[in-house]
């Protein structure tokens, strides 16, 4: 099983290009599921869909896991089977009948324009907050994922011309446009860099680089992102994903149209975009009093 397992890791890697942490969840997910197997006496290719009801029931009803767990697991056991299918090794796929449980769509958080104010315009006195707040600039401006922000090399940003080349999931690449203030801090963000750094003999090809010269982590950016809301006032807790959210939710309500604001944010579908188009509550209430006859 092992083989096995690793020969599914290769086809996320090599053949669907997947991310490292879809790569991880997806591989634990099923390292559980064929333990499950094993410990059940089951060959993981000869198995019945009931017995992946009885897995189902497993997770739900004995281990009691979210609804959230449970469907990122029963995706990872869909895939897999999909790739015995695609190598051959079954002739027919036992998962074809098994539902994922539905999730409740949550309706994203945002930030206000004040905020976003506020964050932008804090007056940064170190390297760190310069690289915080160029950051936050970044993330606003182009709506990236945090795994898209810190992979970002000086050569994927075009401050001249004022776009941003990200690779998304998958690998899939896509440029963004980015404005002129954004570009500017950008400008400020890299000669304070370059002076932070002139002494080391190499330095990685990253934008955004940690006190030894390195790639920033996804650890570092949450924890940065966080301390920084704390000194702004910010009443929520800052996070990556809350700039991207902020980020289509303000464009939306400046009027942008949803076709490019799918192309902006990567989405490969359109469905996902439409989330956005909830959040502007306080232009539905003026809508409705303006045109509502007893408004």
């Amino acid at each position: 099983m092992n083989d096995l397992l690793q020969d599914f890791k290769n086809h996320l890697t090599f053949e669907r290009q997947l991310s490292k942490n879809t790569i991880d969840s997806y591989s634990s997910d099923v390292d559980s599921f064929l333990e499950y197997c094993e410990a059940n006496g089951k060959n993981p290719l000869h198995i019945e869909p009931e017995f992946l009801d009885q897995y189902n029931y497993q997770l739900t009803r004995v281990e009691g896991l979210e609804a959230t767990s449970v469907f990122r697991k029963t995706e990872a056991i869909k895939c897999f089977y999909k790739f015995l299918l695609i190598e051959q090794r079954i002739t027919d796929d036992p998962t074809r009948f098994l539902k994922s449980p539905k999730l409740a769509q949550k309706i994203p958080t945002q930030l206000t324009r004040e905020e976003m104010d506020r964050l932008l315009s804090y007056p940064a006195k170190t390297f760190e907050e310069l690289r915080t707040v160029t950051m936050i600039e970044l993330l606003y401006a182009a709506g990236l994922r945090v795994s898209e922000l810190i992979s970002l090399q000086l050569e994927n940003v075009n401050l001249e011309e004022g776009w941003v080349l990200a690779f998304g999931k998958g690998g899939k690449q896509r440029f963004v446009p980015i404005h002129p203030s954004a570009c500017e801090r950008i400008k400020n963000y890299l000669s304070a860099r370059e002076a932070k750094f002139a002494a080391k003999s190499t330095v990685g090809s990253e934008l955004f680089l940690n006190k030894f010269g390195k790639k920033l982590s996804r650890v570092s950016v949450w924890k940065e992102l966080a301390d920084f809301g704390r000194k702004a006032n910010i009443s929520q807790p800052l996070h990556p994903h809350l700039f991207r959210h902020t980020f289509a939710s303000h464009l939306l309500q400046g009027g942008a149209d949803l076709r490019s604001l799918q192309e902006m944010l990567g989405h490969a579908n359109v469905t996902t975009t439409q989330i956005y188009t909830h959040l502007d509550v306080a232009d539905l209430k003026n809508k409705h009093k303006k045109y509502h006859p007893h408004g």
